[in-house]
Formats: structure tokens, sequence, C-alpha cells
């Protein structure tokens, strides 16, 4: 409350709804002093009601200091391939092996188990072992190690990575975490065209569904929100990710699509998620879904209700909160129908979509 009272005031206030919504009507109840708080009658109160909305400040516009920069999901094209010939002739400015923690274990000629990693570590006498003891490199999960190769030690790629998989890959999240650590390396190194080794050595996972998470995490590990910062001055630059082992075909091009579309759906929630309350307001939120219903018309509708037609409905709660807001509520219905085929179940998914907005 503004309007600085004096010491002597005192103010209380409670939130009052009427039991009747036909006439409802939300108040703030004051109670003020007839005499100075050292009167013996402060106790005895005058109480008035005045509508909520007379109280609320108008909507203001903000300061002006914030001023988002636009942003776009990072456009990465990915291959799936076969081991075809020796990984170790891809060419490209980054290589990077996906290994589990028994892959880095050696054997008493100190010999990785992975074929792949004793391939490369022959090729480049030792060192890739080297490193991994020296830098503590076990295959954890997230963990990884980096290595600039020169042309004399034969390789086709510029860098070596070695990529942590866990005690075993069993679950998408693994993979997806692979494919963000997969963006920490590109972008660490500045690579622009990177390629991924992958056994296939997981259970109860396909191939093409392992192929999708590595796609969906790197795609997402490659973005960077920097609407409200400064620029940075080290731009993600990976523009494709080959991803070798898994197999190939038209399966791999349907799982790989899919995870670009996955993609750019999480990427949209952090957007939202991470916006201010200055910029995401309720009708900014509004906009938005009916943009997706818009862009996808095939499949989707939006309607927005506003606070008139909230009331209608008697939407009591939901206009409770959204009173203590200058801005007016927006209540925001998607509805998803399946192009063809006929719907056997409907299901609702309720969101409280608040925008801290006040």
């Amino acid at each position: 409350m503004s309007g600085a009272a004096s010491s002597s005031t005192i103010l209380t206030t409670s939130l009052v709804f009427s039991s009747s919504f036909s006439s409802s009507r939300l108040f703030i109840r004051r109670r003020l002093p007839l005499r100075s708080a050292s009167s013996p009658l402060r106790r005895l109160c005058l109480t008035r009601e005045v509508p909520v909305r007379n109280l609320i400040m108008p909507p203001r516009a903000t300061l002006g200091f914030t001023h988002p920069a636009n942003t776009e999901t990072p456009k990465i094209s990915f291959a799936a391939k076969d081991i075809d010939t020796d990984v170790a002739e891809w060419k490209g400015d980054l290589l990077a092996v996906a290994v589990t923690e028994k892959d880095v274990t050696r054997d008493g000629e100190l010999k990785f188990q992975n074929s792949i990693l004793r391939t490369l570590d022959s090729k480049l006498g030792g060192l890739l072992g080297e490193a991994s003891s020296e830098e503590d490199f076990t295959g954890k999960l997230g963990q990884s190690t980096l290595l600039r190769i020169t042309p004399a030690a034969g390789l086709g790629s510029k860098r070596l990575a070695l990529l942590g998989l866990g005690p075993s890959a069993s679950s998408t999240a693994a993979f997806k975490t692979l494919g963000e650590s997969v963006a920490s390396a590109a972008n660490f190194a500045q690579a622009a065209h990177v390629a991924v080794v992958v056994l296939p050595t997981s259970k109860g996972l396909s191939a093409p569904n392992i192929a999708s998470a590595i796609a969906t995490g790197t795609v997402v590990g490659t973005f960077e929100d920097n609407r409200f910062k400064s620029e940075s001055k080290k731009k993600p630059v990976l523009k494709s990710l080959d991803i070798i082992g898994l197999g190939t075909g038209p399966e791999f091009e349907k799982k790989l699509k899919y995870a670009g579309d996955v993609s750019s759906g999480i990427i949209l929630g952090k957007e939202l998620v991470n916006s201010p309350p200055n910029v995401l307001t309720p009708g900014v939120l509004a906009e938005e879904a009916s943009k997706i219903a818009s862009t996808y018309s095939d499949v989707f509708t939006a309607k927005v209700l506003d606070a008139e037609q909230c009331k209608e409905l008697k939407m009591g709660s939901y206009l409770a909160v959204a009173a203590a807001s200058a801005n007016p509520p927006q209540f925001i219905h998607l509805c998803y129908k399946p192009p063809t085929g006929p719907v056997n179940v409907k299901l609702a998914l309720v969101g409280k979509g608040l925008t801290f907005d006040r």
C-alpha cells in the first residue's frame, strides 16, 4: 500500500469474497481508527470496503532496460553412419567416443577393453591411455576428456574426446546426457563438424531411439539463452554431427527428425520459463499459445478466455489470484487433435501457467 500512513494509524487488510458468485466482488477491507493511537478509543474502528480494482496500480510499461534479443534453435544437421571404415580416418574437427566405465578399464598389457579405444590408442602411441590416467577419466556419466591431435598422428580429426556413459548406458536419459557432453566438448573446441562413436551395447533400447536421444541432448546442450545477457564471446559453432556405430536407414532418419522437433519444444519451454515477468505477461503468454495453434493448425486449436468470460464460467478462485496483478488474466486452452484416426482416449493436462507479473 502506498500513501504513507502516520505512525498513529493502524491499517489492517483482509480479502473478502462474497458467497454468491453471481454477485461476487473482491474487496480489501480497511480498518481505520477514529482517534489517534494514544486515544482511549483507539480500538474502536470504522470498516470501509473498497473494491480491489480501485486500489491496483494501472498497468505500467517496463522501465526500458529489458530488451530481449532474438534467439534461434541451433540448426544442426544429423546423420547416422555405420562403422564401415576405420573411425580414425573420419575427417572433421572433433571425433568423440562414448564409453562406459568398463570400456576404459585396461588389461595387464594396459590395453583398453573397448576395441575402438584400442585402435585409437595404438595410432596415438599410447597417448590416449596416458591422458585418461592422468586426468582420472573413469567413464562416469557426464565425464569427458579432450585431446588436440597433431597431423603426424594419422587421425583425420583435429581433436579427440572421450565421453563417459556411466556403469552401463541403460536409459535414454544417459544418452541425452551424452548429447549434452558432445555439445559441451564441441563448444569448448569451437568445432563445427563433429562425430560421436557409439557402440550398440545398451539392452532394452533400440538403436534409433539412442540416436534420437543423443541428437536431442546435443541441440539442447548447444542452445544458450542469451536474450537478457551481454553477447557471448564464445558462440557455439556446431553445424553437423555424425552418429557412428548404431546403424543407418529410414527409421534413423525419422527418429533424428523427431529429435529436432522435440528439441524445439524444449527450447521454447526454456525461453518461456527464463523470461522475466516484465517481458512475459499473461497477454504475451497467450500470444505464444496462439502462435503454436496457428503454426500447427492441422492439429492444434487455441482459445483464450478473458476476465469476463472466466467470470461467466464461475472461475472464482482463478480470478481471485489474477486480481493481484495489474495485467488482465488470460486463461489459455490449447487443444490437440490427431489429424487422422479415431480418438480413443482424451487427456487433460492442467498447468498453473504463472507469469509472476504484478
